[in-house]
């Protein structure tokens, strides 16, 4: 029997809190080690979630090589993940990271770079690609052919508190990524361009723009329409939101919790799938992770592929910030230039340059 995957964990906060219960309930795991600029918190998670005895401190290459890790996942806040990342990358382990990989693109090919130099696998969590529903919707939309258009209605009322009541584009950066990635991964085409409007609803809670609407261009000229709110008392979507999909076949469905269905073109039968159970959201993503360590498969959230969903949520900010269709290449571009410009650590410097341009460094 292959013996689980030893991980240290970085961030024991409440997503961190998360992620513990879920290596702790995994046979493929094994939490051995906890870091956190606060031990005490760090200390008290560990022993309230049933995990003790394990190592904590406060430096992840120092509690990794104490207890012999061999991984590391980062729960830390956004801006931390650029440092955590690499000094786990550089410590020589492979690291799962929380979405966004990091707070902008510039600093998301900085890491690309990173892993490319230590050698090492860095893969984003994108939690909503792992649900058999959604598998099973992407296999409908490959079935119907010739693609026109997709569309998500996204509809919640949270009422966080905290750093989100004053956040900027509250909604694009933390949590329209889902689904600019799930739309990336159910069309199996890149992103080409955007044209976005953010807005605050006069009744919202939120300081800054809690509702927005966006339309990409595709590959292939395909448009998704991304129709989202985080004011949305009543009659609320799911977390996954509600999508449609059209293409020359006919019409796949998913109201982003039960099995998808479709309806073929000239045809009164609307057909539903049948679902296998998975592991889904992190725990999803912890399996990926755990088996792209061991098969060496490239999972669906590598650093280089993600770099494209991170790209689309900087694009459509852009895009409302100055009211124009903004080309997801510009953006790219520009990240690469502040990308040279930023990075300290020489060995990564000459990762970036030796790509000559983005796109050649991110089909890696």
């Amino acid at each position: 029997m292959t013996a689980p995957v030893r991980i240290v964990q970085v961030g024991a906060g409440a997503m961190g809190r998360a992620w513990i219960r879920t290596i702790r309930d995994s046979p493929e795991a094994e939490l051995v080690g906890l870091v956190d600029l606060d031990v005490a918190l760090a200390q008290r998670a560990a022993e309230e979630e049933g995990v003790l005895p394990i190592a904590v401190g406060t430096s992840v290459a120092e509690v990794a090589a104490r207890v012999g890790a061999e991984a590391v996942i980062n729960v830390t806040v956004p801006r931390a993940h650029l440092p955590v990342s690499s000094e786990a990358l550089f410590a020589g382990l492979p690291v799962l990271s929380e979405k966004p990989i990091a707070p902008t693109v510039a600093e998301a090919l900085i890491l690309a770079a990173t892993a490319e130099v230590a050698g090492r696998l860095l893969m984003t969590s994108q939690s909503r690609r792992y649900y058999a529903s959604i598998a099973a919707f992407r296999d409908q939309v490959a079935g119907l052919g010739q693609v026109g258009t997709a569309s998500v209605e996204f509809a919640k009322a949270p009422r966080f508190g905290g750093f989100r009541d004053e956040m900027a584009h509250v909604l694009l950066l933390d949590m329209a990524v889902h689904a600019f990635d799930a739309a990336r991964y159910v069309l199996d085409r890149d992103p080409v361009a955007v044209y976005c409007e953010e807005y605050n609803p006069g009744w919202s809670w939120y300081a800054s723009d809690a509702a927005a609407v966006a339309v990409f261009e595709f590959a292939d000229g395909v448009r998704f329409t991304y129709t989202g709110s985080w004011c949305a008392d009543g009659l609320e979507t799911s977390w996954n939101g509600a999508w449609r999909v059209n293409g020359a076949g006919g019409t796949a469905r998913w109201d982003g919790d039960g099995a998808p269905e479709w309806q073929a073109r000239e045809s009164s039968e609307v057909l539903r799938a049948q679902l296998e159970p998975v592991p889904q959201e992190i725990a999803g993503s912890l399996a990926e992770f755990i088996d792209a360590l061991r098969t060496g498969r490239v999972p669906s959230g590598e650093v280089h592929g993600n770099v494209l969903s991170l790209a689309m949520v900087e694009a459509a900010v852009r895009s409302s910030a100055q009211g124009r269709r903004v080309r997801i290449d510009d953006v790219l571009e520009d990240a690469y230039s502040e990308a040279l410009g930023a990075v300290r650590d020489h060995r990564v410097r000459e990762a970036l340059v030796s790509w000559g341009t983005v796109h050649a460094g991110l089909a890696r």
